[in-house]
């Protein structure tokens, strides 16, 4: 348990935010099945471009459970100012700052985890997003721009001095991306030198790993992403081991079949058929990936149009399984 500003997260996991993965129906999702928090994809500090379809989109935090925590990005401090009033102003309970993404498209710019190569501009962009809104303020950082600039500590003292009232810390830097393994005596490093809540990432996969990341680094909860991926259970998983030190079994495929039906079938109702189809893809190969689905029946799949094809394919691949199963037992 820890709190954010008035919010109390009654628990240790958070689910990290994604772009084009953490729309309102994974987040709903997520949210129902343990995460303590969950954190929007990614919106641009450029206000111009919010009338798109797909910032519309992701601006809508309709129903959703609260507290709702929106993430931006942007170099400019201004610009990061009014867009974190505006998605105040839209229901945002909670402003999360990206300066974690490794991502070229949003490193060239300035933003995401190259702000870290400029600790000035960082000051600068904590201290406007901080002034401009009367709602907490969290801060994604990694450990630094590369092996020998590790400022994690320096910028999480100086977040902390400004106002900041959480940070997640990555345990890569953005030269490493998602490669290699993550390294968590920086993120232990961060958590002695502040006393604001501080959330570990990266690699965090199982409640075993979940544990020893506790552990090692003393953060106050642990934010997991990829590894959330078609496996939304793992939440659940986690906060119950950490409480018990117990193994929950694994969802049955019955479990599985529905829960994944639900999920597409939201997308269907928040993107429309059209769009809904096409993310649904995606979710359903990262839910058949522990199932050892062939790779000719996933093509087969994603070359469906109609949400009620896509249906009757879940539909059957898991009769198939659990006949597998059967028969094997």
């Amino acid at each position: 348990m820890f709190a954010i500003g008035p919010y109390t997260i009654s628990q240790p996991t958070v689910l990290a935010p994604m772009a084009g993965v953490t729309d309102r129906p994974f987040r709903t999702l997520c949210r129902s099945l343990g995460a303590g928090l969950v954190v929007s994809e990614m919106v641009t500090s450029d206000t111009r471009l919010w009338h798109t379809s797909k910032s519309r989109l992701r601006l809508d935090h309709s129903g959703e459970q609260g507290p709702i925590s929106v993430q931006i990005a942007g170099g400019d401090a201004n610009m990061m100012a009014q867009a974190a009033r505006a998605n105040v102003d839209q229901g945002a309970q909670i402003i999360d700052i990206n300066m974690g993404c490794p991502a070229k498209k949003v490193c060239n710019k300035a933003a995401g985890s190259a702000l870290m190569r400029d600790e000035g501009l960082v000051r600068d962009i904590l201290t406007a997003v901080v002034g401009s809104v009367n709602v907490p303020v969290t801060l994604k950082i990694r450990t630094g721009w590369s092996a020998d600039q590790r400022n994690a500590v320096a910028i999480a003292r100086m977040a902390e001095d400004l106002g900041i009232a959480l940070l997640s810390v990555h345990g890569r830097t953005r030269a490493d991306a998602y490669r290699g393994e993550a390294e968590y005596d920086t993120i232990a490093q961060v958590k002695q030198s502040v006393g604001i809540p501080v959330l570990a990432n990266g690699d965090i996969d199982s409640p075993y790993q979940a544990a020893h990341v506790l552990a090692k680094t003393g953060a106050d909860g642990v934010m997991i992403g990829r590894a959330a991926q078609g496996n939304p259970w793992i939440f659940r998983a986690v906060n119950h081991y950490l409480a018990t030190g117990e193994l929950l079994p694994e969802p049955s495929l019955e479990t599985v079949a529905d829960t994944l039906n639900q999920h597409v079938q939201a997308l269907y109702q928040f993107y429309g058929e059209f769009m809904g189809v096409r993310i649904a893809r995606k979710h359903v190969g990262w839910y058949l990936k522990a199932h050892d689905v062939d790779r000719t029946t996933l093509k087969a799949f994603n070359h469906l149009e109609q949400p009620r094809e896509q249906l009757q394919v879940i539909a059957t691949l898991f009769q198939r399984l659990t006949s597998l199963k059967d028969t094997a037992a």
